[in-house]
């Protein structure tokens, strides 16, 4: 929590700085730093009070009732139970690739999704697995703190464009500020991007382990994790925005090999060794 809390610090704090050196080039550093803070503000708000919506109309999951889907919506139930948290909706994305999220900013607001690929592929034992990583998504309201980080980091691009724009038609006397504006318009946004990165793979990690200690299965996880992997590897594709590609268990949207080093989740296959190991510690084998 405390390594969360500085990560997101940093992207705050990287956020105001450049905002104050743009501001220099064009003579009111507070007032520039303070209208693009609101701005913020006003994205992360619209996230808050809408991600849910907005993530099921990009991935075009459809909610299910409990007659349409009675195995999913119990295994839900019992989760999250466990989790002592409110049952989620539960929907279902028409896709042959198997895949699943979780969106909605917090416990009492939230949707559990999977694919019609993965309900093919696995097992009820393997479905779990997936869904309990899922329901600790939920739990710990990583989908919010997912869309906080993105928005600040989409203000941070928003602003080194401004910045870049500014420091070439700034006069000569603007030369200072200019130069830094310039340098942190191109380092702010791989900075923010790796700082994305750092949390998006903390909290995939945090999911599977807690995921795993709340139905006790790690290897049933670590299975579907080696199945959605293996598939996904194939070519199969998912038919939804790519910038839903953090909320998913595994990345669906594969590109090359120097891309995947950019990738918002860390190595399915460090993943499912980390479950294994987690297996024999307690014993569920």
């Amino acid at each position: 929590m405390i390594r969360l809390a500085f990560m997101m610090t940093l992207l705050a704090a990287i956020f105001v700085f450049l905002g104050y050196v743009v501001g220099l080039l064009f003579g009111a550093p507070e007032i520039f730093t303070l209208g693009a803070l609101l701005i913020a503000i006003a994205m992360n708000a619209f996230s808050y009070l809408y991600s849910d919506r907005v993530v099921l109309s990009m991935t075009k999951a459809k909610i299910v009732s409990e007659s349409d889907q009675p195995v999913l919506h119990r295994i839900v139930s019992k989760l999250a139970v466990s989790a002592g948290i409110p049952k989620p909706k539960v929907a279902i994305v028409s896709s042959p690739a198997p895949n699943a999220f979780a969106t909605g900013r917090g416990p009492s607001k939230s949707v559990v999704a999977v694919t019609t690929g993965l309900l093919a592929l696995l097992n009820e034992s393997e479905l779990e697995g997936v869904l309990s990583h899922e329901i600790s998504h939920i739990k710990h309201r990583d989908v919010l703190v997912a869309s906080i980080a993105a928005t600040v980091a989409a203000a941070i691009s928003y602003l080194s464009l401004v910045g870049r724009v500014g420091a070439v038609t700034s006069d000569s006397r603007n030369r200072q500020a200019s130069g830094l504006a310039l340098i942190l318009s191109f380092l702010a946004p791989v900075a923010a991007l790796f700082i994305q990165m750092a949390i998006s793979r903390g909290r995939e990690y945090d999911a599977d382990r807690e995921g795993a200690q709340l139905s006790r299965r790690p290897l049933s996880l670590a299975s579907a994790l080696e199945k959605i992997e293996r598939t996904a590897s194939s070519g199969a594709r998912i038919a939804a925005n790519p910038s839903t590609s953090p909320l998913w268990i595994i990345n669906p949207f594969r590109g090359a090999s120097i891309v995947e080093l950019f990738s918002t989740h860390p190595s399915t296959w460090n993943r499912i060794n980390r479950l294994k190991s987690m297996a024999m510690e307690i014993g569920a084998l």
